[in-house]
C-alpha cells in the first residue's frame, strides 16, 4: 500500500482517515495532472479499447477492465514518441498524468460499451430491429454518465472512510509506481512486475492463441457428482492467474466467504435443485445453473448491500449537509494551501475543496436521468413513472455494486440488471422492451460507477487530485461513445448476426431469456428460484446484523457479499481467488517482509499481463491473422 503510516493533524489534532490522506498522501497541487495530452492519449488508448472489449463481450458475455493494461501501453507509447519525436514531445508525463490518463482510457474503454453486448444485443433478438445510431448514442452516454455521477457520494465513503480494496485500482496505482520509481528498491519491485507480467502473457498466449502449443483453459477433476461430470458443475481448475492475482489483493475474508459460497451453490444446492427440476440437467454448465443461483445470489447481495448503507447513516447525512457549501463562496487551489479571500482554510475545508462536489452529483445525476428517462419514454414506450423508477433503483443497486467491486473486483452487473428486471417482471409483466431497458440502465451506469471507484483507488493511493480525475473519467465518455456505437452498428447490423459461432453473444441470451421468462409475472419462476430469493435476502440481511453485534467474531462471520458473489460466477472464479488469497495469507504470516513488497507488485504485473495479451489475442484473431 502506498498510504503513509495515520499521524495526527497538527493543525485539527485528528485521527480523520480523510485528513491523514491529505496531510500525508496528497499531492495533487504540486504536479500535473489534467493536462490536454494525458486526455488525448487516455481517447485514443480507450477508443481503441472499447473495440476490444466489444468482440470480448459478444464472443464471450464477459467485459475486460483496461486500465491496467491503458498504464502501460501509454508509457510505452509516450517514451518511444519521446524517443522520435525529442522535440514535440520533450518531457515525459508525471506519474499523475499517467493516472489521469488511465481515468479517460478506463471510462472509454469499459463503462461506455457494456450494455452493447448485454441488454442492447438482447433487445436486437427479441424485437428484431435495430436502434439508430442517435438513439444508440445518446442511450449509451446517457447510461455511462449516470453511473459516474451516481458514484460521486460513493467515492468519500467507500474510499476514503472504509478503503475497500478494489484490487484493480490498487494494481493500476503499483503499476504505474513501479514504472515511474527509481533506486533499488523500485527496481526490485518493477523487475518482479514485469517478470509477472511476462508470466501472465505467457498464459494468456498458450491459452487463447495455442501457438506453438496450447495449453486447456479448464483441468478438469475426475470423478462425478449427482451423476455429472465436475466439470458440468463449474467445479475444475480455470488456467488463468488473474483471478488468483486479484484474491492475493483483495483479501482473506471476502476470499473465503466465496469458496464457501460456490461449495454450497455448485456442490450441494445446485445438485438438490436439480433433482427436484429446478435446473435443467440435459443442459446442465454455468449458465444453465446461474439461471437458477443468480436469484439467491442477487438477492443476498442487495439486502446485505443496503443495510450497510444505512448503516453509514452518518455520514449520508454529512455528504448532504455540504449542500449548504453550495451558496458559499469559491474555493481556490494554491501550492500552498486552500484559501478564501487571503485566509487559510481548515483541512476539512481543503479537504473539501478538492473532493467531487455534491452540486455535480444533484446535477449531473438529474440531468444525466432525465435523459436516460426520455431515451425510454420516446425510443422504447416506457411510461415515465416506470423511467423514474428505474433510475431511483439504479443508485441503490449501484451502490451493491461498487461495493461487491471494493471488496472482491468483481462488477456483479448481471445480477444486479436481474433485480431490476424481477421488478419490472411483475409491474409489467407482458412489457419484454421494458424490462430489458430499465434493466439496462441499471447494469451500464452500475458498470459505470465501479470503473469510476476502480480509477479513483488508483488516484487515491497516488495522492491525486478527485476532481481532476473525475474530469478525465467523465470526457473519457465522449470518446467511448464515438468509437464503440459505430463498431456495434458495423459488427452486428441486424439480428441475425447474433446467436451464431462468430458472436454467440451468450450474455444477450441470457438477457432475453430472463425478460421471456418473466413475460408472465413473478410466478413463473421456478418454486425453488423463488424461496432461494427469499432466503438469499434473509442471509443478507442477518450477516451484517451478526457482524455489528459479535465484532470480535467477525473474522469469523461469512461475508455476504463473498456469499451472494460465489453464486453469480462459476465455482473456478471463486477456487482462483481462494488459492491467492491463501498464499498471500501464508506470506503475510511467515515472510512478512517478502509479502509486503512483493505480493502486491507481482499480482499486479500478472493481472497487467495477462489482460493485454488477452487484448492483443482478441485483436489478432478478429483481424484473421492467428
Amino acid at each position: 500500500m502506498f498510504l503513509k503510516e495515520p499521524t495526527l493533524d497538527p493543525a485539527a489534532g485528528t485521527t480523520d482517515p480523510e485528513i491523514i490522506w491529505l496531510n500525508t498522501v496528497y499531492q495533487g497541487d504540486t504536479s500535473p495532472q489534467l493536462t490536454l495530452r494525458a486526455v488525448v492519449m487516455g481517447s485514443f488508448l480507450g477508443g481503441f479499447m472499447s473495440l476490444s472489449n466489444l468482440y470480448v463481450g459478444l464472443k464471450t458475455g464477459w467485459g475486460l477492465g483496461v486500465a491496467i493494461t491503458a498504464c502501460i501501453l501509454s508509457f510505452a507509447i509516450y517514451q518511444t514518441l519521446m524517443t522520435l519525436f525529442p522535440k514535440l514531445f520533450g518531457s515525459p508525463m508525471s506519474l499523475l498524468e499517467n493516472n489521469c490518463m488511465q481515468s479517460t482510457a478506463s471510462s472509454a474503454g469499459y463503462s461506455t460499451g457494456g450494455t452493447l453486448s448485454s441488454a442492447i444485443a438482447a433487445y436486437l433478438l427479441i424485437t428484431g430491429r435495430s436502434i439508430p445510431w442517435a438513439v444508440l448514442t445518446a442511450w449509451t452516454f446517457f447510461l455511462a454518465s449516470l453511473g459516474v455521477f451516481m458514484a460521486i457520494p460513493m467515492k468519500r465513503q467507500m474510499i476514503n472512510i472504509e478503503q475497500l480494496k478494489f484490487p484493480s485500482g490498487i494494481a493500476a496505482a503499483e503499476t504505474l509506481r513501479s514504472l515511474h520509481s527509481k533506486g533499488a528498491e523500485a527496481t526490485a519491485k518493477a523487475r518482479s512486475l514485469g517478470l509477472a507480467g511476462l508470466f501472465g502473457a505467457a498464459i494468456a498466449w498458450f491459452r487463447d492463441a495455442g501457438k506453438p502449443f496450447s495449453i486447456p483453459a479448464l483441468l478438469q477433476f475426475p470423478g462425478t457428482l449427482g451423476g455429472q461430470p465436475w466439470a458440468n458443475w463449474t467445479i475444475s481448475f480455470e488456467m488463468s492467474a488473474i483471478m488468483i492475482a486479484a484474491g492475493a489483493i483483495m483479501g482473506w475474508k471476502i476470499a473465503w466467504s466465496m469458496l464457501l459460497g460456490g461449495i454450497i451453490n455448485y456442490g450441494l444446492v445446485a445438485p438438490w435443485v436439480a433433482a427436484h427440476g429446478g435446473i435443467d440437467l440435459s443442459h446442465l454448465g454455468y449458465r444453465t445453473i446461474v439461471s437458477w443461483s443468480t436469484w439467491t445470489g442477487a438477492s443476498m447481495m442487495v439486502t446485505s448491500g443496503l443495510l450497510n448503507f444505512a448503516f453509514q447513516w452518518r455520514t449520508i447525512g454529512r455528504a448532504l449537509g455540504e449542500l449548504g457549501n453550495l451558496f458559499k463562496p469559491n474555493l481556490k487551489s494554491t501550492t500552498q494551501g486552500t484559501q478564501v479571500s487571503g485566509a487559510v482554510l481548515t483541512s476539512r475545508q481543503r479537504l473539501n475543496a478538492i473532493e467531487v462536489p455534491t452540486s455535480w452529483f444533484l446535477s449531473g445525476t438529474l440531468l444525466s436521468g432525465m435523459g436516460c428517462i426520455a431515451v425510454l419514454y420516446l425510443a422504447f414506450g416506457t411510461s415515465i413513472w416506470m423511467g423514474i423508477l428505474s433510475v431511483l433503483m439504479t443508485f441503490f443497486l449501484s451502490l451493491v455494486a461498487c461495493r461487491a467491486t471494493g471488496e472482491s473486483d468483481i462488477t456483479p452487473v448481471g445480477a444486479m440488471g436481474k433485480i431490476t428486471q424481477l421488478l419490472f417482471g411483475a409491474i409489467a409483466p407482458t412489457n419484454l422492451v421494458t424490462n430489458l431497458m430499465t434493466a439496462s440502465v441499471t447494469a451500464g451506469a452500475a458498470g459505470s460507477s465501479a470503473d469510476l471507484l476502480t480509477d479513483l483507488k488508483s488516484g487515491y493511493l497516488l495522492g491525486a487530485n478527485p476532481r481532476k480525475q473525475f474530469i478525465a473519467q467523465f470526457i473519457g465518455i465522449f470518446a467511448g461513445v464515438l468509437v464503440v456505437v459505430p463498431a456495434f452498428h458495423l459488427l452486428v447490423p441486424d439480428a441475425s448476426a447474433l446467436g451464431t459461432t462468430r458472436w454467440p453473444a451468450p450474455s444477450a441470451q441470457v438477457w432475453a431469456a430472463v425478460a421471456r421468462l418473466l413475460s408472465n409475472g413473478l410466478h413463473s419462476l421456478h418454486p425453488t428460484a423463488q424461496v432461494g430469493l427469499a432466503i438469499g435476502g434473509l442471509i443478507g440481511i442477518t450477516l451484517p446484523l451478526l457482524e455489528r453485534r459479535f465484532p470480535k467474531s467477525s473474522p469469523w462471520i461469512p461475508s455476504a457479499t463473498g456469499l451472494g458473489l460465489a453464486m453469480v460466477i462459476p465455482f473456478f472464479n471463486s477456487l482462483s481467488m481462494f488459492i491467492g488469497a491463501f498464499t498471500a495469507l501464508v506470506l503475510e504470516k511467515r515472510l512478512p517482509k517478502i509479502s509486503e513488497k512483493y505480493v502486491i507488485a507481482v499480482s499486479s504485473g500478472v493481472i497487467a499481463g495477462e489482460s493485454l495479451m488477452g487484448i492483443i489475442v482478441a485483436l489478432l484473431t478478429a483481424s484473421g491473422i492467428i
